[in-house]
């Protein structure tokens, strides 16, 4: 499996009235064998992004390589790209079995080799009970993991799995996530993932690419994202729940660096807890977006109090809602949190878990206490 390479890749759709910019300068590269998410918002560009690269969309400009060849100017058949549709796209006439075969018939392979390939790779998506049915006769769902598998059974240098399981009931999805990567990673499958699904991004894939109005916001590990996004906006949409975000002012002194927050409360750190590089960094800023996660807030008689707006226990974790300062704030503990609502509570989080953004640009400037 080769290597894909998106260069200044742009995608605008234009009309007599209007013209829209659905991406815009985007690069990427995915390695041979990698699993890579485009993650993104409905309208971010991602499903454009992906239909350039199978082909169905024209590129406005920039280039598309695959195994060192130049793909954006062949037709779609020509590509060596494989593509499960999230609209399904089966063949109404053929049984489930036949269109999963259709690739494998129309390269001609022997009879019996199409048989094996189709019932391993219906039993790996648990249809192989219907693969004498018709699409019109099977849910949505099994519909859509026929469309996975006509993708998954052909020998292609790239496979293209477009929102692959968002029909499936949360437990079936579950399971067939461990079992479509061991695939893709047994067969050394490069592949592009598009989904929404957070859940989904980082239980598949190598590397996530984040992408918000057309635009590459960070690509990186799933960890990576987490620890060190690249500005706001990844840092707000990456993690569930999502991160608390605050409009804060500095103040450095001597011996303690006040972050100042909306509502009248404040967090104060020792200088001590940021490097000299970090310290210098946010010196000669006034005012900053300061990012907390959930799971950083520490409940107890931390400076930052307020009231209870909701305590709700998951089953393995609480979700606390607080009001300070007349805003909502986040909480989630591993542990059971007695609390009812209009309890007053106090939060706390740690300098090491604090993320720094630049109040104009959104760019990040400091992840605990180092830099960005």
């Amino acid at each position: 499996m080769g290597e894909l390479v998106l260069s200044k890749l742009d995608k605008v759709y234009r009309s007599k009235r209007t013209s829209v910019h659905a991406v815009k300068s985007f690069d990427l590269t995915v390695k041979p064998g990698e699993i890579v998410a485009l993650l993104g918002s409905s309208g971010c560009g991602k499903t454009s992004t992906l239909r350039m690269i199978a082909g169905f969309e024209e590129v406005t400009s920039g280039s598309i390589s695959l195994d060192g060849r130049v793909i954006h100017t062949l037709s779609p058949s020509q590509r060596g790209v494989a593509m499960a549709f999230e609209a399904y796209s089966l063949y109404p006439p053929l049984t489930i079995g036949e269109n999963i075969a259709f690739a494998l018939k129309a390269a001609r392979l022997p009879a019996a080799q199409q048989q094996i390939l189709v019932k391993n790779i219906a039993e790996m998506l648990e249809i192989a009970g219907i693969l004498n049915r018709y699409p019109s006769s099977v849910s949505g769902g099994q519909q859509q993991r026929a469309s996975l598998g006509r993708a998954l059974v052909r020998k292609a240098s790239l496979y293209l799995l477009d929102e692959p399981m968002g029909q499936l009931e949360p437990q079936l999805r579950a399971v067939l996530r461990g079992r479509i990567k061991h695939f893709l990673r047994e067969n050394n499958c490069t592949t592009i993932l598009v989904t929404h699904d957070q859940t989904e991004a980082n239980a598949l894939a190598d590397r996530i690419a984040v992408m918000e109005g057309g635009v590459l916001q960070q690509y990186a590990t799933p960890a990576e994202l987490k620890a060190r996004p690249a500005n706001l906006f990844t840092g707000a949409f990456i993690g569930e729940p999502p991160m608390n975000i605050f409009d804060a002012k500095i103040t450095a002194a001597a011996r303690e660096i006040r972050f100042d927050i909306e509502g009248g409360v404040s967090l104060a750190y020792p200088v001590s807890d940021f490097s000299p590089d970090v310290q210098r960094l946010i010196a000669g800023r006034r005012e900053v977006a300061l990012g907390i996660r959930p799971h950083a807030f520490h409940i107890g008689n931390g400076a930052l109090r307020g009231k209870v707006i909701s305590c709700q226990w998951l089953g393995d974790q609480t979700h606390v809602a607080v009001d300070i300062g007349g805003r909502t704030v986040v909480s989630v503990s591993h542990a059971r949190v007695d609390k009812q609502p209009g309890n007053e509570i106090g939060l706390s989080a740690l300098a090491a878990d604090l993320h720094i953004f630049d109040a104009e640009t959104g760019r990040a400037v400091a992840h605990g206490g180092s830099p960005a």
